[in-house]
């Protein structure tokens, strides 16, 4: 859907380090609007990512929603520990 509507616009479907950059602008577009504590802006924003992250998985033929499941399995088996930072560390390497 995200690439089709790429196409139909005539937005960028080739150029992959744009996709990257681009994807990399709306996350800081997000990161500036949780800053300013605005949360409809940062709804959108992150809807932006989003939208940039699935396109970018369809341009490369990566089944986005298949992977995040897969990645979600490999961490329910991974052992972490806080490091009192409030981030976990892998202990199971």
């Amino acid at each position: 859907m995200i690439f089709r509507n790429k196409v139909e616009k005539n937005f960028n479907t080739t150029n992959i380090e744009k996709e990257f950059l681009m994807l990399y602008g709306e996350v800081s577009e997000a990161f500036d609007a949780y800053k300013k504590n605005n949360k409809a802006e940062l709804a959108e924003e992150l809807a932006d990512v989003a939208i940039y992250l699935f396109g970018l998985s369809e341009i490369l033929n990566i089944d986005l929603d298949q992977e995040i499941q897969r990645k979600i399995e490999i961490n329910h088996h991974r052992k972490y520990q806080s490091n009192g930072n409030g981030y976990g560390q892998r202990i199971d390497d």
